[in-house]
């Protein structure tokens, strides 16, 4: 029986769920060599883990996404193979930040109604940029979609778990954040003609953030710092970093959008 079969029990959570993964795939037969890698390698789950955390929303845990990792991290130990070229580490951070993704990705399922919410609060963003040549300010786009504030940013946090959940999944089929902060992985030459474009439409719309919102992308993305430590920098909330951070995705990911439709 699979691993992952055997351990994909719903009573069974947080660390109690990543030692009987473990358990359970030692006793499933595994090569002392592959058991050997499932755990030297079960700090890069963690850190992996950390990094998603932020788009964390109930009743998902943060050891429910250490779990899904070291699943990854598991299946990545028994499928590796060397001749493919991959180094194991490259391999098992590609496959464990996959099982993460995909964890978010079935908690982050939004009702309809909060989907059509979010989807007119991104066309509303669309129109004004359109319109004025610059992205609303937060207080606008509340204004506009006829809602307070707080409203605003529960629904951009819907968004950032639904459409953002990790910089690296697909907004529909356009260039995410995260591929686009992240280092090339083609030397072909219209892959980086198409990346050194994108890189510099963004770099715009990070600079035309304001302040706070740029520093949290600067902090987050090219320092990679937790929330928790921005904060501390800072000198706000972890809550209000949350809040700048939603903001600032919502907002790059429409010009993000954008960029696209004028390019295709």
């Amino acid at each position: 029986m699979d691993v992952s079969t055997r351990v994909d029990d719903s009573r069974i959570t947080g660390h109690s769920k990543t030692s009987c993964a473990l358990r359970a795939y030692s006793a499933n037969g595994a090569a002392p060599c592959q058991e050997d890698l499932v755990r030297q390698y079960l700090p890069l789950v963690n850190s992996i883990a950390h990094r998603a955390s932020a788009y964390l929303r109930p009743p998902l845990s943060f050891e429910d996404l250490v779990s899904a990792g070291v699943l990854g991290l598991i299946k990545a130990a028994r499928d590796y193979d060397a001749s493919k070229g991959a180094g194991f580490k490259t391999y098992a951070y590609i496959r464990i930040k996959g099982a993460i993704l995909d964890e978010l990705r079935r908690a982050a399922m939004l009702p309809p109604a909060t989907n059509r919410q979010v989807k007119e609060a991104m066309d509303l963003s669309r129109r004004i940029m359109e319109q004025t040549g610059a992205a609303p300010t937060d207080q606008q786009l509340a204004d506009g979609l006829g809602i307070d504030i707080e409203q605003l940013y529960q629904l951009m946090d819907h968004a950032r778990a639904q459409y953002f959940v990790s910089t690296d999944g697909k907004i529909d089929d356009g260039p995410t954040l995260g591929q686009s902060l992240s280092a090339p992985t083609s030397t072909m030459p219209d892959h980086c003609l198409e990346r050194e474009e994108l890189l510099e439409a963004l770099t715009k719309a990070i600079m035309d953030l304001d302040e706070k919102r740029r520093q949290v992308v600067i902090l987050y993305y090219h320092q990679h710092m937790t929330m928790r430590q921005i904060a501390e920098v800072l000198g706000i909330t972890e809550s209000r970093v949350s809040q700048l951070h939603a903001s600032a995705l919502f907002t790059l990911s429409v010009t993000l959008r954008a960029w696209r439709d004028e390019q295709f």
